[in-house]
């Protein structure tokens, strides 16, 4: 005669994970509970037809921007024998990279981003193989800066795939946001893995090894983005008399480009003590790491930030993040004044990075919402020469102060400063941003 059910028996429970047999005995169902989980945010919109494609060939064009300055400093420092020689060339560089690139930008925007950044970069890419070749003959010192200067031309393309995104999401803000995050996380781990793997190449094959796989790199990713038609945006074309405003003269735009300089002089300033405090306690080889655990920990935040779901305008997160940007940047300062310790500085650093990305995705955004339509390509690569610009000042005023006081000094002015110098612009020009 057959038993009636037990009581949490299969039969008589529908829990289709833990159930108690007649005999006590419990049965486990390990199938994945993902099913009918919906897809997340990053699934969503890498699903969308020929976003992947155009994502794939612009990480590939965008590693060689973290790999082309140690590449050059590498090769020049090691063949010349002159740091100041290297770092001149690598500046003049970025100068020149800061008055070109805008009005490249401004080009894709005019005519098409196929159109103008394949030429722009094979010129950049010319310009790469002349500085490897004047390298290596010896050529003289001017050349060097001649042949680094034409690379100015390189395609923002990091601002390209953030337009395709906002041509394929209008409308769209919660998917733009994520897509905006998504970008800004690409970025940091381009610059996280860029200054390894060229000290890599460098190191274990040639010195010009770096620069040469870069090159290539760069050359192979933008024709493959560049190939993807389906998702870029439409050129404006030559529209004389239409009274476009240039986007620095949009409301609202000066402030975020003087925030962007601020933010690149912390960028800037923190690599540079970085490596010197790292060189003066003899392990100058954890530099690279410890900048690498800063990337980390913002493309790690950015990440996270681009699941959320948030609402109220962008212009009131703005500063909080800021606001949060400036107080993580106190932790390296005490972590090297305190302890002298490389891992608590290197987890200070992690921590500090946290609030990078939040604050440049946040600031991107703004950008883009400010930026005249037709010229958005023009826009988001001002605010990026802006960067380049900070960067520049912040590496100049971290140097001189880890050269005539101290690397710990370093840490606690520059930073710090600079994060509260565009605190107190985003405050001071809240109410402009607001009437916009």
């Amino acid at each position: 005669m057959p038993r009636p059910p037990a009581r949490n028996t299969p039969e008589a429970s529908s829990s289709p994970l833990v159930t108690v047999t007649a005999d006590t005995l419990v049965a486990v169902d390990f199938r994945p509970r993902t099913r009918n989980r919906p897809p997340g945010p990053y699934r969503r919109l890498l699903s969308r037809p020929g976003t992947r494609a155009f994502t794939v060939g612009n990480l590939i064009a965008r590693l060689p921007m973290g790999m082309f300055s140690v590449s050059a400093v590498v090769m020049i420092a090691g063949s010349r024998g002159s740091y100041a020689l290297a770092g001149a060339v690598t500046a003049t560089g970025l100068a020149a990279t800061a008055v070109v690139a805008p009005w490249t930008a401004r080009l894709v925007d005019r005519y098409g981003q196929a159109r103008v950044a394949v030429p722009a970069t094979l010129l950049a890419a010319l310009g790469s193989l002349a500085l490897l070749l004047c390298v290596r003959h010896d050529a003289p010192a001017w050349t060097l800066f001649a042949a680094y200067a034409a690379t100015a031309t390189t395609p923002n393309t990091g601002g390209m795939s953030r337009a395709r995104w906002a041509h394929l999401l209008q409308g769209d803000a919660e998917s733009l946001h994520t897509a905006n995050s998504f970008e800004q996380a690409a970025d940091e781990l381009c610059f996280m893995l860029g200054p390894v793997l060229a000290a890599f190449l460098c190191g274990t094959f040639f010195p010009e090894a770096g620069t040469l796989v870069g090159a290539v790199l760069l050359v192979t990713g933008v024709l493959v983005f560049a190939a993807q038609r389906s998702t870029e945006p439409p050129p404006r074309g030559r529209t004389p008399g239409t009274g476009t405003p240039s986007p620095v003269r949009a409301p609202g735009m000066p402030a975020l480009l003087a925030v962007c300089l601020a933010m690149g002089a912390v960028f800037g300033s923190t690599e540079v003590v970085t490596l010197a405090f790292a060189d003066a306690r003899g392990h100058r080889t954890a530099a690279g790491a410890m900048l690498a655990l800063q990337a980390a920990g913002s493309c790690a935040a950015g990440l996270w930030y681009g699941r959320l779901r948030l609402t109220g305008p962008a212009e009131h997160r703005y500063p909080w993040c800021i606001a949060a940007m400036t107080a993580l940047l106190t932790l390296p300062p005490l972590a090297a004044s305190l302890t002298g310790s490389l891992p608590l500085l290197s987890a200070a650093l992690l921590v500090s990075g946290m609030a990078t990305a939040p604050t440049m995705i946040t600031n991107m955004f703004l950008v883009q919402r400010r930026t005249p339509d037709g010229r958005l390509n023009e826009g988001m690569t001002l605010a990026v020469t802006a960067l380049l610009g900070g960067i520049a000042c912040g590496s100049a005023i971290g140097g001189w102060l880890v050269e005539h006081l101290s690397p710990t000094a370093g840490y606690g002015a520059p930073p710090v400063t600079a994060a509260a110098l565009a605190l107190l612009i985003c405050l001071v020009a809240r109410p402009v941003r607001d009437a916009a």
